[in-house]
Parts: structure tokens; sequence; C-alpha cells
């Protein structure tokens, strides 16, 4: 049972049931009151899905991590290979079911946020830049599902959110891919820093940071939220900015390790700015 439980990583797949939640908070906080068990249905789906790839993941990884992580269930023999898959597809299954009983919009969804994440576990790592953009179509696409969960629609104040997530999301893949460089080198994995240098990746991780920051104010002229947005939305375009300049005054693994943890602070403030935002 241990071994079933750290297969699932219930911190990544509780994160994502939590996106889930704010996704809805954001598309209308006021269908909490009387739309609860969608909510449910719809955190449900989130974490089994979730779970499911991160199963995937292991079973892929297997090779791997016996030589870098031999703690993990399959390499350490708490779990074999073929029960992995099985307890993958078991949770994929229950994962279905749930947005299925949420709605079809909810379902189509699913199974694409299902298939990019099987995507990016099975190929999408080595390639580089593609797999940076499943990695951030996997980190927004439980936001989408939060709004069509109550919903049964994508709100305009979600979609402008999604994009900011996923332009800033893909300036810190970029923007690991310098931390990570020469181990990607070593493994041939095809990251900007690795095929056209680590200035290169730089100058694209900075230009994705600030792409989001001249979106941020969008809500606001659109009128999608109230006064609490602006100081913390402005916390995390600073962030943003701050992270975009020491970036590309100084490209070393350093520094773009710090930039990393910087930018990772200006997505919490920039969803709290949503969260508080929308609520008023």
């Amino acid at each position: 049972m241990y071994g079933y439980i750290r297969l699932m990583r219930p911190l990544n797949s509780l994160m994502m049931g939590f996106a889930v939640i704010v996704g809805a908070a954001i598309a209308n906080p006021k269908a909490f009151a009387f739309l609860w068990q969608k909510l449910i249905l719809g955190t449900l789906t989130g974490f089994l899905l979730t779970a499911s790839s991160m199963a995937i993941n292991d079973y892929y990884d297997r090779e791997i991590d016996a030589i870098n992580e031999p703690g993990r269930p399959i390499p350490k023999g708490l779990i074999k290979p073929k029960e992995a898959l099985s307890f993958a597809f078991a949770l994929m299954t229950l994962g279905f079911i749930t947005s299925i009983l949420t709605s079809f919009l909810c379902f189509l969804l699913a199974l694409f946020a299902w298939i990019i994440s099987v995507a990016y576990t099975t190929f999408g790592k080595r390639t580089g830049f593609p797999g940076n953009l499943l990695v951030s179509a996997c980190v927004s696409i439980p936001f989408i599902y939060g709004s069509a969960t109550i919903l049964d629609t994508i709100t305009p104040n979600i979609i402008i959110f999604v994009i900011m997530v996923f332009l800033s999301n893909t300036g810190r893949e970029v923007n690991k891919g310098i931390v990570d460089v020469e181990g990607d080198r070593a493994r041939n994995v095809r990251t900007i820093a690795v095929c056209y240098g680590v200035r290169s990746a730089a100058i694209i991780a900075s230009t994705l940071y600030i792409a989001s920051v001249i979106l941020s104010p969008i809500p606001w002229i659109l009128g999608q939220v109230f006064f609490p947005f602006i100081p913390l939305v402005a916390i995390a375009d600073l962030g943003l900015i701050a992270s975009s300049i020491m970036l590309l005054k100084n490209v070393s693994r350093e520094k773009a390790k710090k930039v990393k943890n910087i930018a990772l602070f200006s997505f919490m403030a920039g969803l709290l700015a949503f969260i508080f935002g929308t609520i008023g």
C-alpha cells in the first residue's frame, strides 16, 4: 500500500486538484455554495488523472530511477512494473468516470489533459522546447477545468489567466534549461540552452516573462476583477521583470537557479491576485 501511495505522488496530485478549485473560484466564486458536488468531482478528477500520469512516469523512468532514484517504488521492489501500469490505468478510469459525471465538456478536457501528460512522460521530456510547452499545458488545464466544472463553460477571465500562466511557466521551463544545461546535454535533451546556448535561452525566457506582464492589466481594464487584484499583480509583475533583468545581465547557472525561484514566487502572487481580485 505504501508503494502505491508513493507511486501517486500525493502532493503533486493534490496540487492539481487544488488548481481545479482555484479555477472554479476565479470563474465564479458564488457558485461554490450550490455546486459543491460538481466541485468535489472536479477535484477528484484532477487528483486521479495526475496520480495516473505520475504512475506512468515511474513506469517509463524505472531504469533511470534505478540509478538516480533507487528509493522509488519500482526500483526498490515495492511495486512491479506491470502492477504500476495496471494501477495507472485504474486511476485513469476512475478519473474519466468522475469527469463524465461532471459534464461532457469536462470529460473532453480531462481526456485532452491526460493525453498531453502521457505524451510528455513518454517522449516529450527529451524534445526540449516542445516538452516545455507540454508542461505548461499540463499546468494550465486544471484551471480551465475548474471553470468547466462549475459553469460548464470557460469564462473570459480564466482564459486571460491561463494565457499568463502558460507564458510565464514556459519562460520558467526555458529558464530551468539553463540550470540543467550540462545534465541535459549529457542526456541529449534538446532544450533551447543546449541547442542554441544559454544566452538565447535567457532572451526567450525573459521575453515570455515580460509577455505575461504585458497581459496582466487586461482583467482590470475589462472590469473582470476588483481592487485587491492591483497590488498583488503588481508584486507578480515586479518579480517577473526583476527575473528578466537578472537573467539577461548574468546567465550563469547560479543566477538562473535564483531567477527560477523568484519566478515561482511571482506565480504565487499572481495566483493570489486573481483569487482575491475575483472575490473582491
